[in-house]
Formats: C-alpha cells, structure tokens, sequence
C-alpha cells in the first residue's frame, strides 16, 4: 500500500468516483435507441446487436475473475486511470469505423476499459472510505445508471444531428474529463501499487470453492442481466410497437433516471439497514411486478413499467455490490471476492442480451423474454433472504482459517 504525506479530498475524490463511473455504461446504453439505424446502415440483424451489449458484459465478467493480476500489474489508481482512457478512445473510434465489424472491435475496447474500472473501484473506496465505503458504492452505482440514462435520453436526438457514429463517439469527451479528474483527485489517495506482492507463505483464499461465492455471482447475475436486457432492447421492443424512436429513447431514459434517482437513496440510507435481506427483497418482486406489466401492458402502462423496473433495478444493482463487499472485511480481500462475484456475474449477465437478439430474431418479438426475467427475479428471492449479517461473520471468518491454514503449510 502507498505512503502518502497528503492525504487526498474525501469530496474531490468522491466526485470523481462519480464522474468516472458515469462513463462505464454509454457505450453499451447508447446503442439501444440508434438499433434501426444501425441495423439500416450497417446491414447486421438483432443478435449481432445483442453482442455489442454481451461483449464488454462479458469482458468486464472475465477481467473481473483477474483482478489480483490486474491489480499487480497496474495497481489500483493506475489501473482506473488506464481503464477511462480506453473508454475514451474506445468511443472515439467509433467515428471512424462506422461498420458492424468496427463496432464489435471497439465494443471489446469499451469492455476492457470498464473492466479495469469495475474490477478496481471497490477495493480502492473501501480502502480509501472505511465505514462510508457502502455510501461511496452507492454514489458509484448511481453515476453508472446516470450515465446510461443520459445516453439514453440523448442518443436520439443528437444522432439527427451528427449521426448515430458521431453519437456514439461523443461519449469519448466526458471519459477523458474524468481521466484529468482521476489524476488530479486520486493522486494522494490510498491506493494499492502495482508492485506489492503477497507476504511469503500467504495464499489468497479460494473463492471456487464456497458455496455462498457461486450464490452472490448469481444473484449479481441476474440483477446485473435484468440492468442490462433493460438498455439493450427497451427502445427496440417499443419500436416494434409503434412507438416513435424519440419517445422509445425517452422511456428508456425514465426508467435509468428513476434508476438513479432510486441508487441515490441507496447510498444515502443503506447504513440505516445493516440487514439488507428487506431491501434486497423488496427490489425482487417490484424488479418482477415491472417485467410483468411490461409483459401484459406495455403500452398501455409503459411509464408504470419503466418506474417499477426503475426502482427495482435501482436497489438491486448497487445492493448486489454492497452485500459482497459486506462479506468481507480487509480491503484488498474484500477488493478480490467483489470482482471474483462481479466477474462471474457479468458472465452469466452478458448473454441475457444476446438471448434476447436472438428470441427477436425468431419469434420477432421480445415479450418471452419480460416473462423468463419476471421467472428469474421471483427465484432469487431464495437466495436474498440468506444473506444475513450473521452470515457475513462466518464468511470472513471461514476466509481467515483458509488463509492461516494456508500460511501454516508454507511453513512446514
């Protein structure tokens, strides 16, 4: 860990949390209004759509699992800075390959990009926080859902004027304003180097083996699909139906500011509840209430549906993150085991998207699709009601006898 003889802003640092994650979903959130556009210029069909979302999904679940290589390899405050960056040209590049083939190459820079940042940024609040890290992961959720409503809302709009690519390409501009901020306000942060190496004779524990690290990585799974099918095919779902793309854009964008509205109460009052199985609860059945009356009235109540999903997911998706780091009581551990249960998540995440092209492509509709989510999220309340605090103490601690075995066997 860093020596630092100044200590860096709590409130320059956190708002440049913020401003970095706002920039971790355009690339993905953008897409969805702009599908008929790109589908008309570009020649490709619905499942190649679903892999421009599936792709940096799966890349950050990938990167994720890797965090501790990535982490050697770049340290924490390094990594994030690198991580913007790629987002940025990532962004950029869009302008100039303006194809389904440069799409698909530039959606694996964006996933790299958000990989670093995600993988990184929960074990870097948690050092840097302490017992604020839940508030700082909520105001880092909330940026994320921020980010994809604006891309959301705006795309349409802006795409008259300068072109779906040049849409696309615009989100480059606040990447690298974040990048500058990052290096201004996390120069004398509390950041892991990329030099440190684990003490002799200390394995990391072995997160494949617990059965409660498989159950977190669903249950971030399935949030984090549901998150992600919701930016990926609202806007052409409601296309099919008639609606105007301007307005399929808008309620895409109801639905993330009702996210982020709804995040933001998260990390303001999430400290009010040290049992978070009430509120995990809670978000399941509105999170399935949305899917269902999107299923049986979309048009009809699709304002209804946006806000139900909007407040669901809005729980759910910082809550999943709190509820694995809350397992866990060292930073750099606690940094690991978030990424092992994101990593693993946003695997089974990215082929919700991918799932849901390819229902369109053969059955041309995508009401099945509201129907297995509204299945998905009635069954994790299985899980959710486990999650108890007690249950984080045997955890850690299972991990703290893993790790002294461990050291104990280096040593004979």
């Amino acid at each position: 860990m860093s020596d630092r003889s100044e200590k860096a802003s709590p409130i320059l640092l956190a708002i440049a949390i913020f401003l970095v994650s706002i920039n971790l979903r355009p690339a993905v959130a953008a897409i969805g209004p702009l599908v008929a556009q790109i589908i008309g210029n570009t020649g490709i069909n619905s499942t190649v759509v679903g892999l421009l979302t599936t792709i940096p999904v799966f890349l950050m679940g990938v990167g994720a699992i890797y965090v501790r290589q990535i982490r050697a390899a770049l340290g924490e405050r390094g990594g994030i800075a690198i991580g913007v960056l790629i987002i940025a040209l990532s962004c950029l590049a869009r302008y100039w390959l303006p194809s389904g083939a440069g799409l698909l190459v530039t959606a694996v820079g964006a996933g790299v990009g958000i990989t670093l940042v995600q993988s990184l940024m929960p074990g870097f609040a948690k050092r840097n926080f302490g017992g604020s890290t839940s508030r700082i992961i909520g105001l880092y959720s909330t940026g994320i859902v921020v980010g994809a409503s604006i891309a959301a809302g705006t795309a349409a709009g802006i795409s008259d004027a300068i072109g779906w690519f040049g849409t696309l390409a615009a989100w480059s501009a606040p990447a690298l304003v974040a990048a500058l901020l990052w290096g201004v306000s996390s120069r004398h942060a509390t950041s892991e180097s990329a030099v440190n190496a684990p003490a002799a004779g200390i394995r990391a524990p072995s997160f494949w083996r617990s059965a409660r690290c498989w159950s977190l990585m669903v249950f971030f799974g399935v949030g984090t699909g549901a998150f992600m099918l919701a930016m990926a095919w609202i806007p052409p779902f409601y296309l099919e139906r008639g609606v105007e793309r301007s307005n399929a854009g808008l309620l895409l964008s109801v639905l993330t500011v009702v996210e982020a509205v709804t995040a933001l109460g998260v990390a303001a009052f999430i400290h009010r509840f040290p049992d978070r199985r009430g509120p995990l609860v809670f978000s399941l059945l509105v999170t399935a209430l949305g899917f269902i009356v999107l299923y049986e009235w979309p048009v009809e109540l699709a304002y209804v549906a946006m806000a139900l999903l909007g407040i669901g997911i809005g729980i759910l998706f910082p809550l999943s993150i709190i509820v694995a780091i809350d397992h866990v009581d060292d930073p750099t551990t606690a940094g690991n085991f978030t990424s092992f249960v994101q990593g693993g998540g946003y695997i089974l995440a990215s082929f919700v998207p991918l799932f849901a092209g390819a229902v369109r492509d053969s059955l041309a509709d995508l009401s099945r699709v509201w129907l297995v989510m509204t299945i998905g999220s009635l069954a994790m309340i299985v899980l959710a009601v486990r999650y108890s605090p007690e249950s984080y103490r045997r955890f850690s601690a299972s991990l703290r006898v893993t790790s002294t075995f461990s050291a104990a066997e280096a040593t004979r």
